[in-house]
């Protein structure tokens, strides 16, 4: 069988390989958001409101003056394009001139500003009301007045800007690499059992828990957006009913996800196994076990996107690394020296994913992010509908997700029944995941960045104005570029890696069969480092339900071509219709950014007309 297997796939999967090649550098080429030309489409400056008019607030702990403070502005132009320069007013006697400081507050008055916001905070006698006669003053002010919308490139310069994100990522970075890390692990123990059965039902049962996991995945997106924009408004009880109420409405969700699997074992599991398959006598213990994590699991993972909302990122990955490497050390305990076998892995898990949560729990109350007394009682439906609202768009979302990973994992079982399709594949995915956390800690980024970008506002005290659509706009373009040359180099090292990734599994005929999926795995972060960062960007801006539909479209793709190219080219065909899903994807990306999102230049001038 494992014959076959490298007989159908090498062939083809050269010719996907070169295809799919060529496809992504042909898209980066003509993306817009990364290739546009540097003068960037101008809001409409309304002082103190974004150019939609729904945002007012303070940015918090996100300093707008670092993100842009080593960027190029265009000095000494307004909106308009007419210089402004210096606006120097100087004190007299009666008999003075004072042409130029009429003039000053006029083309102040003529650009949709107050005057007053042309003075520092130094001055000593303010001007007078427009509808003053008089426009002299007895104070001498010098003061600039600095452009609130800059320019900047759209490829990484390491300036401020970059500094900013990185500081922001490269927690979430390692956050995000802990979790596929630590079950790379788990892989290598259960390998270490010498049975490709053992491997198949363990990875078997692990799709099924994270697939019904990740139906509710919806409230971290949701909360980190509702926590984000509280942050900024400094808004401490809109914080606290975001958290506690993502906290009620996951504890209700576990309850009924552990009591399904709990229940209907097999029901559940037969969504990737056939009936009677080998691979369920490990995979049955192995489930049972893991059903009783959901909740600390989701309770976790709301933690998470509380503290990211704060723009802290730090927290969690203490958390994080402390319960995994507990779970680590855990594995080849329980597995071996207590002969416990893939329950002990599931075990060690359990015990990770609790640690985990009483940990969030804990400095959640410390830090006031939740009450006990806000979960007890029945929240308002005023304050509930931005969770659910924005919930049921992402749940679509979430149920197709899972559908297309479902039926992967299902086709890549019916392969064979040697369970050497399936650990290839668990293999391949493996290098897929790892390769991704960049990215995907990127698209986490886009979504706490984006919300509080789009805010426009005025320094209390330069008088400057900073966010808005140029202003997301901006460090959107710049994020995309990250993940575009990030995909690049991160599916280049995988490939040099490979040699050594596949020595995770002692069996030949696995590591065989999981050449060429490693291979499209690893160039496939090409069209990751879009995907990404694009679909973060639709969270950050509240597009839920584009997000949804274009995940939708993806998956009916994916599941015609799952339904076609396995047949002809085997386990190469499953990861060939990986490529169909995230193609559309990135269509879908593309449209949002370019044409019908709200920072795509259509509507941006649009707004700008108004």
């Amino acid at each position: 069988m494992s014959h076959n297997l490298r007989g159908k796939s090498t062939p083809a999967g050269g010719r996907v390989l070169l295809a799919f090649s060529l496809a992504a550098v042909a898209i980066a080429s003509s993306w817009q958001p990364v290739a546009e030309s540097l003068s960037i489409p101008r809001s409409s400056g309304k002082s103190g409101r974004g150019p939609n008019g729904s945002f007012g607030s303070s940015l918090g702990n996100f300093d707008r003056s670092s993100i842009g403070g080593s960027v190029h502005s265009r000095k000494g132009r307004n909106d308009n394009g007419k210089d402004r320069g210096s606006i120097v007013m100087a004190s007299s006697s009666q008999s003075q001139d004072v042409e130029g400081t009429n003039e000053a507050i006029i083309d102040a008055v003529t650009h949709n500003e107050s005057p007053r916001e042309l003075l520092s905070e130094s001055t000593t006698s303010s001007l007078p009301s427009e509808g003053d006669e008089h426009t002299t003053t007895h104070a001498q002010i010098t003061t600039e007045v600095k452009n609130e919308e800059e320019d900047i490139s759209i490829w990484p310069q390491f300036d401020a800007l970059d500094k900013r994100m990185i500081k922001i990522a490269l927690p979430c970075i390692a956050n995000f690499a802990i979790n596929p890390l630590i079950g790379a692990v788990d892989l290598f123990w259960v390998n270490r059992m010498g049975n490709a059965l053992a491997v198949a039902g363990q990875a078997a049962a692990n799709q099924v828990f994270s697939s019904a996991f990740w139906v509710v995945s919806f409230l971290p997106s949701v909360t980190a957006t509702l926590v984000s924009k509280a942050n900024a408004n400094g808004d401490q009880e809109d914080l606290q009913d975001a958290v506690s109420q993502a906290l009620v409405v996951g504890f209700c969700v576990s309850l009924f996800g552990s009591a399904l699997m709990l229940k209907f074992p097999e029901k559940v599991l037969s969504s990737v196994l056939k009936d009677g398959a080998p691979a369920l006598q490990y995979a049955k213990p192995y489930l049972f076990i893991r059903s009783f994590a959901f909740l600390p699991s989701l309770v976790s993972l709301i933690g998470f996107s509380a503290f990211r909302g704060t723009l802290d990122t730090s927290t969690p990955l203490k958390i994080s690394l402390a319960s995994n490497i507990f779970n680590a050390i855990l594995d080849p305990i329980l597995m071996f020296t207590f002969a416990m076998g893939v329950p002990g892995a599931a075990l060690a898990t359990l015990a990770a994913e609790v640690i985990s949560a009483g940990s969030f729990i804990s400095l959640m109350l410390r830090r006031k992010m939740f009450r006990w007394s806000k979960i007890f009682r029945l929240p308002s439906w005023t304050k509930l509908k931005p969770l659910l609202k924005g919930g049921a768009a992402l749940q679509l979302r979430n149920v197709a997700l899972n559908l297309t990973f479902l039926a992967v994992a299902r086709v890549t079982q019916s392969l064979d029944d040697t369970g050497v399709a399936a650990a290839a594949h668990a293999l391949a995915i493996q290098v897929f995941q790892v390769g991704g956390i960049v990215l995907l800690a990127l698209s986490t980024v886009a979504q706490t960045v984006v919300p509080n970008e789009l805010i426009e506002k005025v320094d209390s005290v330069t008088g400057r104005r900073h966010g808005g659509q140029v202003a997301a706009k901006n460090v959107v373009n710049r994020l995309m570029s990250w993940g575009f040359l990030l995909g690049i180099g991160l599916g280049t090292l995988q490939m040099l890696l490979l040699p050594m990734l596949q020595k995770s599994s002692p069996l030949q005929a696995v590591r065989d069969a999981a050449v060429v999926p490693s291979i499209l795995a690893s160039v496939y972060q090409i069209m990751n480092g879009l995907v990404f960062i694009g679909e973060g960007v639709m969270v950050g801006c509240g597009n839920f339900m584009q997000l949804s539909l274009s995940t939708v479209v993806a998956t009916i793709g994916a599941l015609i071509s799952l339904n076609t190219l396995p047949k002809m080219f085997g386990l190469t065909g499953v990861w060939m219709s990986f490529g169909v899903f995230n193609s559309l994807r990135l269509a879908g990306v593309w449209l949002h950014q370019t044409k019908i999102g709200p920072l795509a230049n259509l509507d941006m001038a649009k707004g700008k007309s108004q």
